[in-house]
């Protein structure tokens, strides 16, 4: 017997679609080296290639730490439409923890505190998100939406700044007008 799906499937990334990694990331390292990151060199670029040459591997060392995931700020209004959605849509979280093995049960413990209207098994943590099957990929990761069936949605974050091949979705206000103004 088959079983057919009453709502559309989205999958959202977690990190810098519904996680701040860049607020964290950028705090760490202004107080460890007391120096300020000049966020205008920032588009088009990841943390770790507009710092000093001898600091990147400190960038790495922040991701890789036990405790980096778990206390991330929530990206603004994401909350709200997320909950909006879920009413409308079958919602997952897509995340490559793999590359951070210790992300995981951070990860998992973030989104019970910040969403805990998703439920744990619409969670999935993998490496590689081509394996994902769903109607809309809300990812900040070009290099996941290439691949993707579904329709892929690019979500704004400063190391996508000059990404053209996707439909942009900037910020929440903008993911909740192309998911939202319909229903």
């Amino acid at each position: 017997m088959v079983f057919s799906r009453m709502k559309k499937r989205v999958a959202i990334d977690m990190d810098e679609v519904m996680a701040d990694p860049y607020e964290k990331l950028i705090r760490l390292y202004e107080e460890e080296y007391g120096i300020p990151i000049d966020q205008s060199k920032l588009p088009g670029h990841y943390l770790q290639d507009i710092v000093h040459p001898d600091h990147r591997s400190s960038i790495r060392r922040y991701l890789f730490a036990k405790d980096f995931f778990e206390d991330l700020v929530v990206m603004p209004n994401s909350q709200e439409v997320m909950r909006e959605m879920h009413e409308h849509y079958e919602i997952f979280i897509v995340t490559a923890a793999m590359e951070f093995p210790d992300s995981l049960g951070p990860k998992y413990r973030w989104l019970e505190r910040y969403f805990p209207f998703i439920h744990w098994s619409h969670y999935v943590f993998c490496g590689d998100k081509s394996i994902v099957q769903a109607d809309f990929l809300v990812d900040d990761h070009a290099k996941n939406l290439v691949n993707f069936s579904g329709e892929p949605l690019l979500f704004s974050s400063p190391h996508n700044a000059y990404e053209t091949r996707f439909t942009r979705l900037n910020n929440w206000q903008e993911v909740a007008q192309y998911f939202l103004s319909d229903v």
